[in-house]
């Protein structure tokens, strides 16, 4: 094929698709399906909003526990499940430090059940799937928890498709060859622009929001986004797996799926403990 030849081939639709990965089509229809989903439960109030991200949180932990210890997670896999379900559930009635304890207790127990045999990894998972749920249920009892929820999602969605986007289209150096050969310079920095347009667009919707504080939080949750996918492929790439899971056709199992969320929801709950925890969608998008 000639170079012009090449050349129209590059610039047309079909070129740009072609160049997004023959997965590009499943992984597009997994994903507005689990939209779909997420918004159904998310808009329907805080009580379906906490069982949604109860039972994302105890596939989490299953996967997180499988991919440890295979077929010999049995009762660490169990506490793992349990833990994250309790602290959701303390989390709904806004029992905040009774579900931070309560997943500190559960990484103990995972810890002295591995009997060091990865405990580092029974506790971390404890965590990985426990915070994020408790931060997500935690934001959305809150006045303006709807909106701080979907800011959120949204900056977790935008970061991790923008990011695919960009690094399919315009290729470039590797961001980190070891952990994901992937991923690229032009995928972190799409991602870091796309949050903090969609930060600014999304203050609209905030009554007192400023757009240049939100387009700064969703630049900085582009970044923490990028951090949860690499530590999810140094994950994997420890224990020797390509994917958590299969249940989600052209992405894998929920963690490949959620991994961004999973880091976005777990720093938004941090910092807002931090600023104010009693108000904690308004720490987030407000800072005050």
């Amino acid at each position: 094929m000639s170079e012009d030849n090449s050349a129209a081939t590059r610039a047309s639709p079909g070129g740009w698709l072609a160049r997004l990965g023959p997965d590009f089509r499943v992984r597009l229809l997994s994903g507005l399906a689990l939209a779909a989903v997420a918004a159904l439960f998310t808009l329907s109030g805080l009580a379906a909003f906490a069982i949604l991200v109860a039972a994302g949180a105890m596939l989490v932990a299953w996967e997180w526990c499988r991919l440890v210890y295979g077929r010999d997670a049995g009762v660490i896999a169990g506490v793992c499940l349990g833990t994250a379900l309790i602290a959701a559930g303390l989390a709904y009635f806004e029992q905040i430090a009774l579900a931070l304890m309560a997943l500190c207790i559960g990484a103990i127990l995972t810890t002295l059940l591995s009997l060091g045999r990865n405990s580092v990894f029974s506790a971390l998972g404890v965590f990985y799937a426990g915070l994020p749920a408790v931060s997500l249920i935690w934001l959305r009892s809150d006045t303006l928890g709807l909106r701080a929820v979907i800011f959120v999602i949204v900056m977790a969605v935008v970061a991790d498709t923008a990011a695919f986007a960009a690094g399919r289209l315009i290729g470039g150096p590797r961001l980190w060859p070891r952990l994901s050969p992937k991923k690229t310079w032009a995928g972190l920095i799409g991602a870091v622009v796309a949050c903090g347009v969609a930060g600014l667009i999304f203050s609209q919707a905030v009554p007192g929001g400023s757009p240049a504080r939100l387009m700064a939080t969703g630049a900085v949750l582009a970044l923490v986004a990028q951090a949860g996918d690499l530590a999810e492929s140094a994950l994997k790439r420890r224990f020797g797996a390509k994917d958590t899971g299969t249940l989600i056709p052209g992405h894998g199992g929920v963690m490949d799926r959620v991994d961004g969320l999973i880091a976005v929801a777990s720093a938004a709950g941090l910092a807002a403990l931090v600023i104010d925890v009693h108000a904690p969608a308004s720490a987030l998008l407000l800072w005050s």
